[in-house]
C-alpha cells in the first residue's frame, strides 16, 4: 500500500491527510510537537464525523476505517520511511520551505516524490540545488481541498517527466482534478485567472461603474453559474458554432473592450475603503461573522461538489 506523508499538521496538512485517507491510502502526519498532532487528529475526527452525518464523507471507507489509515510522527527520519509521496504543507515562507526540503533531500531515497503545497513560490526558487530535484514538484491545492478538487501540478525545469505523471495519476486516484503546467509561471494559472477577474472588478468599483456587492453578483449569479461546470474556452465554443465562429463574430468587439481596460490597480486607497465598507456591511470583519460565513461557503461548495458528481455520473 502506498504511504503518503503530510509534512506539518496545519489546515492544509490536515486537508491533504483527509483527502489521501478518503482515497484509501495510508497517511503519516508529521509535525514537530506531539501536542499539535494530537489536536490535528481530534480535528480530523471531528470533521469526518460531521461530514458523515451530513452525507458528504468522501471515499468508500467508513470514518473509522479512514482514521485507522492516519498515523502521526514527530521524527522526520522515521516519518519518511516507506513514504512514496511527501506533501509539504508549511506556511507560505520561502526560507522555511527551503529548509524543510533541504532536510528531506538528505534523508529520502530515489523513488519518493517531494511535493509542495505552495500557492505562489516558483519551483525554481524552492528546489534548485537539491540532490533529488528530479523528484520535486509543486502540487497546489485550492482551499478547501476536500470540496474543491483542483490541483495545479507545476514542475521545476529539471523535474523528471515520470514525477509529473506519477503525481498526476495519484491526484486522479484520490479524486482530485489535477492540471499540468508545462512550465512554471508567476502565480501559476488559477491565480493568474483569479487576479485578472479581481483587477477588473476593482477597476469597475474604482471608476464608479458598479457597487462592490453588485460586482460580486455578476460573478456568483452570472459567470460563476457557467464556470461551475465549464470553463471560459468551452463557453466560447458553445456560445457560437464553435471557437472559430465565435472569434469571427466577436473578435473585434472583444479587442475593443479589452483595449479600454485600465492599468493594474494599486489595491489601496479610496477603492479599498469603498470595497471594505461594502463587504464589512455584509459580513463584519470579525472572527465570529467571518467563520460563520466560511462555514456556509463550505456547505455550499459541498452541495455543489455533490451535484457536479451526480451530473457527471449521469
Amino acid at each position: 500500500n502506498n504511504l503518503l506523508l503530510s509534512v506539518f499538521s496545519g489546515l492544509i496538512g490536515r486537508s491533504w491527510a483527509m483527502v489521501f485517507a478518503a482515497g484509501g491510502f495510508k497517511v503519516k502526519l508529521y509535525d514537530i510537537a506531539q501536542q499539535q498532532l494530537t489536536s490535528a487528529l481530534e480535528n480530523i475526527r471531528k470533521q469526518m464525523k460531521e461530514l458523515e452525518e451530513s452525507g458528504f464523507l468522501k471515499g468508500a471507507l467508513t470514518v473509522e476505517q479512514q482514521l485507522a489509515l492516519i498515523s502521526v510522527c514527530t521524527d522526520l527520519k522515521a516519518a519518511v520511511e516507506g513514504a512514496t509521496f511527501i506533501q509539504e504543507c508549511t506556511p507560505e515562507n520561502l526560507e522555511l520551505k527551503k529548509k524543510i526540503f533541504s532536510q528531506l533531500d538528505l534523508i529520502v531515497g530515489d523513488n519518493v516524490i517531494l511535493s509542495s503545497s505552495t500557492s505562489c513560490l516558483l519551483p525554481s526558487k524552492l528546489f534548485t540545488g537539491l540532490k533529488h530535484v528530479k523528484q520535486c514538484i509543486v502540487s497546489h491545492p485550492v482551499n478547501p481541498p476536500y470540496f474543491v478538487p483542483l490541483v495545479e501540478i507545476v514542475p521545476h525545469p529539471e523535474t523528471h517527466p515520470s514525477t509529473i505523471e506519477r503525481t498526476h495519476a495519484l491526484m486522479k486516484k484520490i479524486g482530485q482534478s489535477p492540471v499540468k503546467l508545462n512550465r512554471e509561471i508567476e502565480g501559476f494559472v488559477l491565480n493568474r485567472l483569479q487576479y485578472a477577474v479581481i483587477s477588473e472588478a476593482w477597476r469597475l468599483v474604482g471608476e464608479g461603474v458598479m457597487s462592490p456587492t453588485d460586482v460580486d453578483l455578476v460573478m456568483s449569479d452570472g459567470l460563476g453559474m457557467r464556470y461551475a461546470f465549464i470553463g471560459p474556452l468551452e463557453t466560447m465554443h458553445l456560445n457560437a458554432e464553435g471557437i472559430s465562429n465565435y472569434c469571427e463574430r466577436y473578435r473585434e468587439g472583444m479587442k475593443l473592450v479589452l483595449n479600454t481596460f485600465g492599468p493594474v490597480p494599486e489595491f489601496s486607497g479610496e477603492t479599498e475603503q469603498k470595497i471594505n465598507q461594502a463587504m464589512s456591511e455584509k459580513i463584519p470583519d470579525v472572527p465570529k461573522f467571518l467563520d460563520a460565513r466560511r462555514k456556509w461557503r463550505d456547505e455550499c461548495l459541498t452541495g455543489l461538489a455533490k451535484l457536479k458528481k451526480e451530473m457527471k455520473s449521469d
